[in-house]
């Protein structure tokens, strides 16, 4: 195709592709900007450039067969999900997962007092509502966000010191 004739072609089917790929775009579940770009290559690499009767016509098949290529692989590819439960996809995810949880269980449960109990709870599978955690702890409601505050803070200096502070960058002074 000569550049000139690009030109008028854009010029004359940009509209009406842009109109037909946003029609057809949904049902397809692709993105209209997709649809027309595939459109586009396709007249591009398809070769002699249709008749100047008979564009509109062809650009309507063009899309729809894309639109229908894209809903045919919409239909085969499955996205992979991971198993219910585990932290990702990867098992190294799982193993940094299960190995951050181990240590945060271990440091809950060297925690003062009645923190070990109230942190366990709060990090119930359960999903325990606060009114629930103080009525299994036989603390008042009130009282549990002063505790919970106060346990977290112990928590985390507890954390802060287990953790390596980081080799210092450029030169010691």
């Amino acid at each position: 195709m000569d550049l000139l004739k690009d030109a008028d072609l854009l010029n004359e089917l940009g509209p009406l592709l842009s109109a037909e790929a946003a029609a057809e775009a949904p049902a397809a579940g692709v993105d209209a900007a997709d649809l027309e770009q595939a459109v586009w290559v396709r007249l591009l690499e398809g070769g002699p450039a249709p008749e100047p009767a008979d564009r509109a016509s062809w650009l309507r098949r063009a899309v729809r067969a894309e639109a229908r290529g894209a809903r045919r692989r919409a239909r085969r590819e499955v996205p992979y999900r991971a198993r219910p439960g585990s932290a990702g996809a990867e098992p190294e995810d799982a193993a940094l997962h299960g190995e951050v949880n181990r240590v945060l269980r271990s440091a809950v449960a060297r925690l003062p007092g009645r923190c070990p109990e109230l942190i366990g709870a709060l990090l119930s599978p359960r999903d325990l509502t606060y009114r629930e955690i103080a009525g299994e702890l036989g603390i008042s409601q009130g009282s549990l966000g002063p505790v919970r505050s106060r346990c977290l803070g112990c928590l985390r200096r507890m954390l802060a010191a287990e953790v390596a502070a980081p080799d210092l960058r450029g030169r010691e002074r």
